[in-house]
């Protein structure tokens, strides 16, 4: 796969992931019809998976990645 298409599909999955976490964040974590269930993921799941796709879309964009500091205590 390609630098550009593996940046693509990054991109692709990071706007699902923004889509589902706004989703949860609606009130719609789970739901029943009848006798089925659906229950989403996680957000703690979704957060992590976002931060590491905005990781790899910066990498492949040529960026360093998202930038942390640490200030001593």
């Amino acid at each position: 796969m390609s630098r550009k298409d593996r940046l693509n599909s990054a991109k692709a999955e990071l706007e699902q992931i923004n889509k589902a976490i706004n989703t949860i964040l609606g009130g719609a974590q789970s739901y029943t019809m009848g006798s089925r269930s659906l229950t989403r993921a996680n957000l703690e799941t979704l957060y992590k998976r976002k931060d590491k796709l905005e990781d790899l879309i910066a990498a492949l964009s040529g960026g360093s990645g998202r930038f942390r500091r640490v200030v001593p205590i």
